[in-house]
């Protein structure tokens, strides 16, 4: 009886650090951009791979790479009135012919096999005092004087 159990410790263990090990790589795997398309009027799509799991993981993966996607990407690209947005849409699987409905498709791509699933994870924006904020599943979020990340309250 005791050989049983200690036989179920170390499988459950085992199955322990497997989850563990997953979640890290996970956590920490890069993110991948696979296409940026401009479109006119300050609005950019951003189509990734691996982009973080939290609120917080996107808004730091944001603030660590802003200046790669200005110098790469020319992001944010705002109109001429200083607006923009800037919207991250899962890749998935791949381009693919609109169905009319769920598809995001990018004119600047001139074949029928251009467009995407709709799997918005991340838009950064800012609004009319040109303060930037985070859009995310779950509401938006700002930067507070202080350099703080803070959940902004609808209004």
């Amino acid at each position: 009886m005791k050989a049983e159990s200690h036989k179920t410790l170390y499988v459950l263990l085992l199955v322990a650090v497997v989850i563990f090990g997953y979640c890290l790589w996970i956590a920490f795997r890069p993110v991948v951009i696979v296409a940026v398309h401009h479109r006119t009027n300050g609005f950019s799509s951003v189509l990734v791979r691996n982009f973080p799991l939290t609120d917080r993981g996107k808004i730091t993966w944001w603030l660590k790479n802003k200046a790669m996607l200005k110098e790469k990407y020319d992001l944010p690209k705002p109109a001429k009135d200083g607006d923009f947005t800037v919207t991250f849409w899962l890749f998935g699987d791949g381009y693919k012919e609109g169905d009319g409905y769920d598809s995001l498709c990018f004119e600047d791509m001139k074949t029928p096999v251009n467009c995407i699933d709709k799997n918005k994870v991340f838009t950064v924006e800012n609004d009319r005092n040109r303060d930037v904020l985070f859009v995310v599943k779950n509401g938006f979020y700002r930067i507070d004087e202080n350099n703080n990340i803070v959940k902004k309250n609808s209004e």
